[in-house]
C-alpha cells in the first residue's frame, strides 16, 4: 500500500465528528505539511496548508472535515442512553449498529439496541425514530453508566471502517467529506512532486463544522479573504434503487465528478473548470442547484463582498450511512481536474459579468 493510501485509510477511519475534529485535523495537517510552504489553523480547528504564502492573489481549494454523529442526551434509570443528532445523522439506520462513545479520557463501546423480531407486534410495529432508538453499554443503572465516564454531551460515532468493493470502490463512513480532504491534499502533493509553478497563493483548506451549517467555511473565508474558491464535496449517486431521478437528478459514481450550476456557482469559473476537464479528457457530469448548493461553496461565494466560487462534487452512494461508497476513478479525476484547473488559471482573469 502506497503512503497516500495508508493516509487515506488512517484518516477515514479516525473519528472526526462535528465540533470534535481535532484528531483528524492533526492527521491531515501532518500529511500535507511536506507539500506546502506554510500552514495555520484557526480557533475552531480549520486547518490550512499554504503554497506561495507571500502572493497577493489567493486561490482556495477546500473540503470539510467533520462527520455526522450523535450526542448523549438522556440516561434512563435502567442505564439506557438516548441521543440527539450532531449533524444529519440517520435514525433509521441506527438499530443494531455498534458505536463509540467518546468520554473525557477513553472510548466506551456501545450498541444501538432494538427489540427482536419475535416480540414485536406486527400490527403496532413502529419504525426507528429519534424517540425510540437507544444505546446499550452493558450497564444496568444510570449510576453505572456515569461510572464509565459517560455524561450528557458525550459525542457518539458509529464504529465502522473503510473497505473496498470489487477493487473499484471505497465504502465506509465519513467519506462525506473527509474523502474531499484527501483529494485536496493529493492536489497539493501533485503540485509539489511535479514542481508545478503557481503564480498565486494556494490555500488548501480543510474546514470544520460544515454539517451544522457551513460554519467553519464562514470563519475561514473571513480570515483568508480569497480571490477565488474551488470547493469539493460529495453529491448523490442516484442509480441505486429507491432514488427518484426526476427530483434528485441522474448521477452515477464512476462517470466522473459532478459540476453543478447554481446561483452561488460563478458561471465564468464553472466554464474554466469545464474547459480544464475537456482539455484533459476528464469525464464529468452536470447538475443544477436550486437556490443554494448546500455546501461550503455558498459560504465562500457570499463572503467578503462576493468571491467567485465553484463546486466539484464527488458522486457517492448511500450518503450519511456507514457504507458511503465512492468510485476510485472519480477520486482520481477530481484530483486531476482541480490540479489541471490550477495550472490553467490566469490570475488576471476578469470575473465581472457587467463591465
Amino acid at each position: 500500500m502506497q503512503p497516500n493510501e495508508k493516509f487515506l485509510y488512517k484518516y477515514l477511519n479516525n473519528p472526526s465528528p462535528t465540533g470534535f475534529e481535532a484528531s483528524g485535523q492533526q492527521l491531515w495537517l501532518d500529511y500535507i505539511k511536506p507539500y506546502t510552504d506554510d500552514y495555520f489553523t484557526d480557533a475552531y480547528g480549520t486547518a490550512v496548508g499554504v503554497i506561495n504564502p507571500k502572493a497577493d492573489f489567493k486561490v482556495v481549494i477546500e473540503a470539510h472535515a467533520d462527520e455526522i454523529s450523535w450526542f448523549v442526551n438522556y440516561i434512563t434509570p435502567e442505564g439506557y442512553i438516548y441521543v440527539v443528532r450532531n449533524g444529519g445523522s440517520d435514525h433509521q439506520i441506527a438499530p443494531s449498529m455498534r458505536v463509540n462513545i467518546h468520554t473525557e479520557d477513553k472510548i466506551v463501546n456501545g450498541v444501538f439496541g432494538w427489540p427482536a423480531i419475535h416480540v414485536r407486534d406486527k400490527a403496532k410495529e413502529e419504525p426507528p425514530k429519534m424517540e425510540n432508538i437507544f444505546i446499550d453499554v452493558g450497564a444496568r443503572t444510570k449510576e453505572e453508566v456515569e461510572e464509565m465516564g459517560i455524561y450528557v454531551g458525550c459525542v457518539v460515532t458509529f464504529k465502522d471502517e473503510l473497505s473496498e468493493l470489487n477493487d473499484k470502490f471505497y465504502a465506509g463512513r465519513a467519506l462525506d467529506n473527509r474523502i474531499g480532504g484527501y483529494m485536496i491534499a493529493e492536489v497539493a502533493r501533485k503540485i509539489k512532486e511535479e514542481k508545478l509553478d503557481l503564480p498565486f497563493g494556494l490555500y488548501v483548506v480543510n474546514a470544520v463544522q460544515e454539517e451544522i451549517g457551513l460554519r467553519g467555511a464562514e470563519m475561514i473565508a473571513a480570515n483568508i479573504k480569497p480571490n477565488v474558491a474551488i470547493i469539493t464535496d460529495v453529491c448523490h449517486d442516484t442509480t441505486a434503487p429507491l432514488y427518484n431521478k426526476v427530483t434528485s437528478g441522474d448521477y452515477t459514481a464512476g462517470k466522473g465528478p459532478v459540476l453543478p450550476t447554481g446561483a452561488a456557482v460563478h458561471r465564468k469559473l464553472l466554464d474554466l473548470l469545464i474547459s480544464s476537464a475537456k482539455t484533459r479528457d476528464i469525464p464529468f457530469q452536470r447538475s443544477a442547484s436550486s437556490r443554494s448548493t448546500g455546501t461550503d461553496t455558498d459560504a465562500f461565494a457570499y463572503s467578503n463582498g462576493g468571491v467567485p466560487s465553484a463546486l466539484v462534487s464527488l458522486p457517492i452512494k448511500y450518503m450519511h450511512t456507514t457504507v458511503e461508497t465512492a468510485s476510485k476513478s472519480d477520486i482520481l479525476h477530481v484530483i486531476h481536474l482541480i490540479a489541471g484547473f490550477l495550472q490553467d488559471f490566469d490570475k488576471g482573469f476578469d470575473f465581472r459579468y457587467v463591465k
